[in-house]
């Protein structure tokens, strides 16, 4: 276990039109690390949101100091914003996890816990509560993740993640969609990084809208899936 009184933390939290859940889930972000870590900062980061999420984020600089603002003026893809991210921080500690509100950040406690032994603590949902259309989608792509790479995690896509940052700068990050935590598996396992997996609680969303089987979303998933073990090829021939 890490000490609370030892561990400086960078979270990281993508937003795209989470005007309705920033508030909520900036502020328990804040108040779980005042509790968990020595240092910590919140980043947000705005992938070109077109609701209120730029001022929204502007008044909660105001109220949380801890608070640091990455803006895309377009919507790059949710890749993109957590490669903005982890670029943005400066602790030795990345915490990953969604702005929407459908995980509870004091459970960052859990990841912990386990943090002294690995590279990565990977959160995996108990029990998920989105919709069944996303739930078929992400089926369906980690199916076809499992017949490319083999097994890379219980739940390769959970938004809740602790990861060393020296990990990261290892990794040459490149997607802008979806397909981001495949890649960073993938690329942890070539890097013979320790990987630890926890169950942690998932909540549905009660506000804003899911991109995740939005069919746009979908379909450059795959494609990258795809361009991605392409890729790998041409590096494995190289090897």
């Amino acid at each position: 276990m890490i000490l609370a009184s030892s561990v400086e933390i960078s979270a990281v939290m993508p937003a795209f039109n989470e005007e309705a859940n920033l508030e909520q889930s900036v502020g328990r972000m804040a108040a779980a690390l005042a509790g968990q870590a020595r240092t910590f900062e919140v980043i947000v980061v705005d992938d070109g949101s077109r609701d209120g999420t730029a001022a929204v984020l502007e008044r909660l600089k105001a109220i949380h100091p801890s608070l640091r603002v990455v803006r895309h003026p377009i919507n790059r893809g949710y890749g993109a914003a957590l490669r903005s991210g982890f670029a943005a921080a400066h602790y030795p500690w990345v915490f990953l996890m969604d702005a929407d509100n459908q995980f509870d950040p004091s459970d960052i406690a859990a990841l912990l816990a386990r943090a002294a032994d690995a590279d990565i603590v990977a959160g995996y949902r108990k029990q998920r509560r989105d919709p069944l259309p996303r739930r078929l989608n992400a089926w369906a792509f980690f199916t076809l993740v499992t017949i490319l790479f083999g097994r890379l995690a219980r739940d390769v896509n959970c938004a809740f993640k602790l990861m060393r940052r020296d990990l990261l700068e290892r990794m040459e990050l490149h997607s802008e969609g979806a397909l981001i935590n495949t890649e960073v598996f993938v690329l942890a396992r070539q890097l013979h990084a320790r990987v630890v997996e926890v169950p942690i609680q998932h909540y549905p969303r009660t506000s804003g809208r899911q991109t995740g089987a939005n069919l746009r979303v979908v379909v450059r998933a795959f494609s990258e899936l795809l361009a991605f073990k392409a890729e790998m090829r041409k590096v494995e021939k190289a090897a």
